[in-house]
């Protein structure tokens, strides 16, 4: 598996999940949903998004590098 089918299948696999949450949150909206958002989800999306920002620059670096090995 390619680095860049890796970062496709977890930005896919996180905007799933996202739109599980939003379904969720129609029925649980209390403050236990809200901290739990907060806590976990939040940091979880936000983390995802730099990962998958340095998967794409580590693909890329190593695309010069087998360019450049050639």
């Amino acid at each position: 598996m390619s680095l860049n089918s890796t970062r496709i299948r977890l930005s896919t696999l996180t905007k799933q999940l996202s739109i599980r949450w939003n379904e969720t949150c129609e029925h649980w909206q209390d403050a236990k949903a809200a901290d739990f958002e907060k806590r976990y989800l939040e940091e979880l999306f936000s983390r995802v998004n730099v990962t998958a920002a340095s998967i794409e620059t580590l693909d890329q670096a190593l695309t010069k590098i087998r360019r450049d090995c050639e």
